[in-house]
Formats: structure tokens, sequence, C-alpha cells
């Protein structure tokens, strides 16, 4: 049997590749709360419950992933697949963290166009939140752990915080500078490094060949549809478009959403500004990652756009704008991954490294601090004072259940060590519950 070994943890053994799939099965289902959300549960399934990979490959791997273009948490979950089973493995695991959101997205996407408003279980939602949170923050303090030991990282941390919670500071900036800053602080205080980890080189023609294959798995079935329905340019424009911001979204799907939604309402006309905040709203709410979002724009861009019957223009719309969505993290990850092992071993590296990772705690902790306000008060406003801004929420929207619940599911996740699916299912009965109460929201 094989073991999986990283450090000072203890070896492990390796999951067959039919055991593997329903936990990505399952992490697909109930990876909401956006990518720190995401990143949180699977370190919990990952590293604590199953130990499939070590804290050190995670860390390295999530380091790796953060300066990727595309959700981090997909590549994430495509990259330990890859660790465990190769191309196979990093596929299934892939597919499984997109699937199970896309298909909501899109039965939600046509209930959209059919009825209108869709009316989501609102109350549900608002336990299954409170949960996610305190999954973040559990995450956070641990990442936060094992990551923060030398003044130097704190201080990075910090910086990175600040930086994007009240400055809004690009997210690509602040990985970029943190990189920099480890790489030198590298060259005045060594950094201690691992030994080498099981990594055998990988030829770079070997390279360039995975290369050309997935770029050639991206491209050539987006052109094959827009030669077919070359009458019909929205898939076309789908292709283009989606691919484009494929190649530009780092720091995941919020780095980008002004962008897609002005080019999406006022250049393309797909949908309106309104119908976009409800898509948003829709992906907010279900499994996988927030980019997702542009399967709901897809779908209606085609389903106006493409012709009769509308539906099937619909349909092949969402898959259009999934596959030039997703496929190019499929490339990133398999041209990249064999390199991240040999990189966290040399030491200018994984001080550069050791820099992103004390920023993404910062990053986290942004992420967590605004998840929660969006949680526990129905209404938050952002105010700009110069390049200051600040996250404000209103004391009246104050949301008695969701605080509850948030309380709840730290008994139940931290104190009773119950697992996250039961936790989910508690808190979402216990929310509906709640609704019914005299007074609820």
């Amino acid at each position: 049997m094989e073991t999986l070994q990283d450090g000072a943890a203890s070896a492990r053994p390796a999951p067959s590749l039919r055991d593997a799939l329903p936990v990505w099965a399952k992490i697909g289902v109930i990876s909401f709360g956006g990518p720190a959300g995401q990143i949180a549960l699977m370190h919990r399934v990952l590293v604590e419950e199953r130990g499939w990979i070590g804290r050190e490959r995670f860390l390295h791997a999530l380091n790796f992933c953060m300066l990727l273009p595309g959700p981090e948490a997909m590549q994430l979950a495509t990259y330990v697949g890859w660790r465990l089973h190769g191309t196979l493995g990093g596929l299934a695991a892939g597919l499984l963290f997109v699937l199970p959101g896309a298909a909501v997205v899109l039965a939600l996407s046509i209930a959209y166009v059919w009825y209108g408003q869709v009316p989501l279980v609102e109350a549900a939602f608002v336990g299954i939140k409170a949960a996610v949170l305190v999954i973040v923050i559990d995450a956070l303090i641990k990442v936060a752990r094992r990551a923060l030991h030398r003044p130097h990282d704190w201080a990075i941390a910090a910086a990175a915080f600040i930086a994007i919670f009240f400055f809004a500071v690009p997210f690509p900036l602040i990985i970029a500078a943190a990189a920099l800053l480890g790489y030198l602080l590298a060259l005045v205080v060594p950094v201690p490094v691992p030994p080498p980890l099981d990594a055998p080189p990988v030829p770079f023609t070997q390279t360039l060949r995975t290369g050309a294959l997935w770029l050639a798995i991206w491209i050539l079935p987006l052109v094959a549809v827009s030669v077919a329905f070359a009458g019909t340019p929205v898939f076309t424009d789908i292709s283009l478009f989606f691919s484009t911001l494929a190649v530009v979204t780092f720091g995941g799907a919020y780095a980008v959403l002004a962008y897609m939604a002005q080019q999406a309402v006022e250049t393309y006309g797909w949908l309106g500004a309104g119908e976009m905040l409800d898509g948003l709203g829709l992906a907010e709410t279900t499994p996988g990652p927030l980019i997702l979002v542009t399967e709901f724009v897809g779908f209606l861009g085609a389903y106006r756009n493409g012709g009769a019957p509308q539906l099937a223009f619909g349909l092949l719309g969402a898959a259009v704008t999934l596959w030039a969505t997703f496929a190019p993290c499929f490339l990133w990850i398999f041209v990249g991954a064999p390199y991240v092992e040999r990189l966290a071993s040399n030491a200018k590296l994984a001080g550069a490294l050791r820099g992103v990772t004390a920023s993404v705690v910062g990053v986290i902790l942004n992420l967590s601090l605004w998840f929660a306000l969006h949680v526990i008060f129905a209404r938050v406003s952002l105010e700009q004072h110069g390049p200051l801004r600040l996250w404000v929420p209103d004391p009246v929207s104050f949301n008695w259940q969701a605080a509850v619940l948030a309380v709840g599911a730290a008994g139940l996740l931290l104190v009773l060590r119950l697992g996250i699916l039961t936790t989910l299912g508690v808190t979402a009965g216990a929310a509906l519950a709640l609704s019914t109460l005299p007074g609820a929201p």
C-alpha cells in the first residue's frame, strides 16, 4: 500500500481512486462560503480528517494556487487529486468540485428565465452560512498557528490584512509584494528549508507537451462551437470573453466581478444590472466557486440571443461558459504542479513562499471578517474616505438568528467535534425552525 509522507506528519495510507471519489463529491456538494470557506473545508477534510496531504504540502500548494489566475480553491482540489492519482485524479477532484454547484446554478438559471425571481429557502442558507463562518474562523486560527512564527511573519500578515481590507489594494499586488519581501528577508534571516519531497525532475519537453495538449483541449472545442454556429455570434463572444477572464482572474472572482458585470450588461447586453445582482446572489448561495456566476451570465446571454429553441441555446451557452472558465484551470495545474515541491525546497524561493503564506493569513482574515459582517448583519454599507474604505454594518439589521446559529455551530464543530455535514444539517434545520418564531426577519 502506498503511503503519504510529509515531513513530521505521520505516514497515512493513500486512498484508492474509488475511495477518493465520494470524498471529492462530498466536498463539491458542501463547498459553501467562497474561497475562504472552501479552503477551510478542504484543510479539515484532506489534512486533518483523512491525512491525504500533509500540512506543509497543503500550504505550498495553496501558495502556488494563489499565484494562478482562476478559482484557487478548485485548483487546490485539482492539485491534491493530481498528487494522489495523477491526471485522472486531478480531473476527478476538479470536476467534482465544480459540477455540483454548476448543476444547481443551471437549474436556478432555467427557473429564473421561466419564472422570474427564484424564491430560495433563505432561512436554511442562514444556518449554512453560520456554520461556514465557524469553519472559516477555525481554519484561520490553525493556518495562522502554523504559518506565523517570527515577528516579520506577523507583520506581513497584518500588512496584508490592512492593505486589502481598508485600502482595497489589488490581491495580486499584495501577493507579489509579500513574495518579494519574503525573498529579501531570506537573504538576511535564513529560512529553514524542508528536505526535498519526493518530486522527481520533469523533462521540459514533457512540460511543453502537457501545455500544448491542455491548450488544445481548452481552445479547440470553443473554436468548433463558434464555427458550427457562425451565424450566432453570441457563442464566439462568450468564448472570447470568458476565456479572457480566465486568464486575468487573479485573486478570485471578486477581482473581476465589476469588470464582468459592466461588459456583460453595457457592452454585450446579455442581461440587466439588476439581473446581474440576482445571478451573483444565486452563485453566493450555492456550493462551488463564486465564479460560477459566469454560467448564469452565459446562459442568459445565449438564451436571449441564440435563437430557437431558447432553452437549447441557453444550455449550450452555459456549457461554453463553463468550458472557457474552468478548462484553463487544469492547464495551469497540470503544467505547474510537478514543480511545486522543488520550489519549496529552494531557500530563497522558500522565503518568498513563506512571505506569501503569511500574507494569505491576512487575506483569509479579510475574507473571514467580510463574511462575518454579511452573515450577522442584513445590511452592510461601504464607506470611502479618500483611499480608506470601511465596511459599516447597520446595527438595526442585526440578525440575531444568524448570531445564535454561529454560536451553536461553534459548539457543534469545535467543542463536540461533529462532522461538517452533520453541523450543516443541524444549523440549516435550526435556521428553518427559528424563522417561524415571531419577529424573525
